[in-house]
């Protein structure tokens, strides 16, 4: 399945309110509102030019846009879904706990998270980008910290998603996991 494509195809028949995180210029979103036509969708990016563009869309007005940063916007709450694609591979695993905890807290009973995102391949691979990260001295402003699968799980898990699941979209860096907040 095409990565733009994977997020709306696995969502519950019965969505209808999503948080998309990093929505970019909302490519993803082009196909979920062709299958989702009445959802209502809140997009939180850092970017005000991918929003700007994102706003261009024939689907903008049932968007809400939040320009922000993940850790110092409030999410709101009862969710039917969250969904990201390729935008938390950004962050350290105890900034992913904070986060993955708002993500759990603004989700309803039973509610979906689906994140299509890079992953880590070996625990090297990922203590060399976190290390790269930690001792970045020429200051670069984007440096991938992608988590290994386990350490994904791991998280997750621990701030109470249930039913995870996992598979290799695209290439074989990235991955699809799914989860559910408990009922």
């Amino acid at each position: 399945m095409e990565t733009k494509k994977i997020l709306a195809d696995c969502l519950d028949k019965d969505t209808t309110k999503i948080l998309d995180l990093g929505a970019g210029t909302g490519l993803e979103l082009i196909h979920l509102f062709e299958l989702y036509p009445n959802a209502s969708v809140t997009v939180i990016d850092i970017s005000e030019n991918m929003l700007k563009e994102l706003s261009k869309r024939d689907f903008a007005n049932r968007v809400t846009t939040i320009c922000g940063d993940f850790f110092e916007i409030d999410f709101g709450n009862n969710y039917d879904a969250v969904i990201s694609k390729s935008a938390l591979h950004h962050f350290k695993p105890e900034e992913k706990r904070i986060l993955y905890k708002k993500i759990f807290d603004c989700l309803k009973s039973g509610g979906l998270f689906l994140n299509c995102d890079k992953i880590s391949l070996s625990q090297e691979e990922q203590d060399y980008s976190i290390y790269e990260l930690e001792n970045n001295v020429d200051n670069y402003k984007h440096i991938d910290t992608p988590l290994t699968v386990e350490n994904e799980i791991s998280i997750l898990e621990q701030v109470g998603f249930i039913n995870i699941s996992t598979s290799k979209v695209d290439k074989n860096d990235y991955s699809l996991i799914k989860t559910r907040k408990g009922k």
